[in-house]
């Protein structure tokens, strides 16, 4: 009998000591039992413009944060969006655009007293290439990806504040 490591068992051992080593440190994972998702679970209600990005962004947090039982932290969320050219044809058309958008977030809690508050931004494209209703298909399925992606960087940095906000 060979005593051969295998690629499975090196990787296992190489895991194991891993996550040996991370026990130690003094670090939670976000999403764990004890990690900051929890800690904001269910505590922030959500103050969004009343517009199609606005109801994306808020259905994000929803889904990322949870719907609020008992409200502790209100997040306001104030976004932009603006398309830019980013290609343009020899004959001067524009067949792609890229959605830029900002995010002004702040976290407050009960008090009116603000926690966090930021500014984060991102983009997304889409193409001009087709009919006129399938341009604007593109356009809105943009902004929905762009509310998604900015609601997704505003949660990141909550959770990484998280573990401070619930005690």
């Amino acid at each position: 009998m060979s005593s051969k490591l295998t690629y499975r068992s090196l990787s296992r051992r190489t895991a194991l000591l891993g996550l040996v080593g991370l026990a130690g440190c003094g670090l939670t994972p976000v999403y764990g039992p004890n990690g900051g998702a929890n800690a904001l679970r269910g505590s922030v209600a959500f103050s969004m413009q009343d517009t199609v990005a606005g109801y994306r962004m808020r259905e994000r947090f929803i889904e990322r944060l949870g719907a609020t039982d008992q409200r502790r932290f209100l997040l306001s969320v104030e976004q932009t969006q603006s398309p830019t050219a980013a290609t343009i044809t020899s004959d001067g058309d524009t067949i792609r655009f890229n959605l830029v958008g900002t995010a002004q977030y702040n976290l407050t809690d009960l008090n009116g007293q603000s926690m966090l508050s930021g500014e984060v931004e991102t983009f997304t494209s889409y193409s001009a290439t087709g009919s006129t209703v399938a341009t604007q298909a593109a356009e809105i399925d943009a902004s929905e990806r762009l509310s998604i992606a900015l609601a997704d960087l505003i949660v990141a940095r909550l959770l990484l504040i998280s573990r401070e906000l619930s005690e």
